[in-house]
């Protein structure tokens, strides 16, 4: 019906629909991208290149029928884009010693310090999860965790304090990590839902 639609269109016709689909949606559209997207004009290159999307869409004769819908989904698709761009400039964290080969730390799990404001607000809201995944971790992967990563307590003097074997704190702390990140993964799914 769509495609119908489109051809029974002409280019002038499809210019109106899609101006008043650009009027009716564009406030909500720029203020759902607002919410996960501080910066305004990144914001707004986010709506620029949603719309743009509407209009090619338009233009290859495939009009949408749900425009909102549709261009919600198009703009939380163009967020998810930036943060992972953004992720893969980061950085690379430098290579743990010896003897903390195969531990995660705490920097691998949270996005760069940085005076990007929307990294410093999803970086808080993954603190805030942190916070509550470590009172979920039974207590000895809770201790490993904290020790090593909190208070900078090395595995082998963690391992002369408490008599258990270091393999066993790496292990202790793998497990909290890989707890860790699944939860900060479903934050930050959620945020950028948002």
């Amino acid at each position: 019906m769509a495609a119908a639609l489109a051809q029974a269109l002409g280019p002038s016709q499809q210019d109106r629909q899609i101006e008043l689909t650009v009027q009716r949606e564009r406030g909500r559209l720029l203020g759902f991208i607002r919410r996960s997207v501080v910066d305004a004009a990144e914001a707004e290159d986010i709506l620029q290149e949603t719309l743009y999307e509407l209009v090619l869409a338009y233009r290859l004769m495939q009009p949408v029928e749900q425009a909102g819908a549709w261009l919600m989904r198009v703009a939380r698709n163009r967020i998810i884009d930036r943060f992972r761009r953004k992720a893969l400039r980061r950085p690379a964290d430098p290579v743990p010693d010896d003897e903390d080969a195969g531990a995660s730390t705490l920097a691998e799990l949270l996005p760069a310090a940085a005076s990007d404001p929307e990294a410093a607000a999803m970086r808080a809201v993954l603190l805030e999860e942190i916070a509550a995944a470590l009172a979920e971790l039974p207590a000895q992967q809770r201790e490993a965790f904290v020790a090593h990563e909190l208070e900078g307590v090395s595995f082998r003097e963690l391992a002369a304090r408490s008599g258990v074997s270091t393999n066993t704190l790496l292990a202790r702390k793998h497990y909290a990590t890989r707890f860790l990140r699944r939860r900060l993964q479903a934050a930050w799914d959620d945020w950028l839902m948002t």
